[in-house]
């Protein structure tokens, strides 16, 4: 197992992704954070499921869920350029990998993320899930 910390730097501007511990799952949020986060959807796998739960903070929070339609549903309703994601800490256990970061909505603190990933012997994801909350901060 491998796992390294980079407190506060973006997902998007690492120099190189494959050093975070979370290969994968850093291209994907340096992906998602650009002008064509629609090139996350060339990653998924033909049998991809995921659930996302964004919480806003209180009670209020939204459970995005589904295959590769669903995933275009999400991609459809963002924010482009809004926010982005930054890597506090990431680990890789064979095809499984482990992503924990912040969220800045224009350059500001708005909420911890965990991400986690199973990965296809093809290096594509087929389980994808995604927590987000303001109500804890790990800065």
């Amino acid at each position: 197992m491998t796992t390294q910390s980079r407190a506060s730097q973006s997902a998007a501007s690492q120099p190189d992704a494959s050093q975070s511990g979370a290969s994968f799952l850093t291209t994907w949020f340096a992906i998602l954070d650009s002008e064509d986060a629609d090139r996350i959807l060339d990653l998924i796998s033909d049998d991809f499921s995921f659930a996302i739960l964004f919480s806003t903070g209180g009670d209020g929070a939204t459970d995005f869920h589904g295959g590769r339609a669903e995933m275009e549903g999400y991609l459809a309703q963002r924010e482009v350029g809004v926010r982005t994601h930054h890597l506090l800490s990431a680990s890789t256990v064979g095809q499984d990998e482990l992503f924990l970061g912040e969220v800045r909505r224009h350059g500001e603190l708005e909420a911890t993320f965990v991400a986690s990933a199973r990965l296809t012997g093809a290096g594509r994801v087929r389980q994808l899930l995604i927590g987000r909350s303001p109500s804890v901060l790990f800065t």
